[in-house]
């Protein structure tokens, strides 16, 4: 895959009203759970993904050990099984 594949945007808005647009990286499942790995030109961040279908919605996650703990995995699965 090339670095010019196109990609989907979403925009965020911060705890101070601060809108910033992320490309959205990885969509994956992790103990019952799905999240959304995103990126922006200064940062990468992990959301968790809430709400059915149509009615989807992206919540941040404050608490570092979970967040670690599911990147961390999410690594582990990218390096076991490789996209091409």
């Amino acid at each position: 895959m090339t670095g010019d594949a196109p990609r989907d945007y979403v925009t965020v808005e911060d705890r101070d009203g601060k809108e910033k647009q992320y490309a959205i990286e990885a969509l994956f499942d992790m103990e019952e759970q799905s999240y959304a790995l995103l990126s922006s030109e200064e940062e990468t961040i992990l959301m968790r993904v809430e709400g059915e279908e149509e009615n989807q919605y992206l919540v941040g996650i404050t608490d570092e050990i979970e967040r670690d703990s599911i990147l961390n995995a999410y690594q582990i699965a990218v390096e076991a099984a490789p996209a091409e």
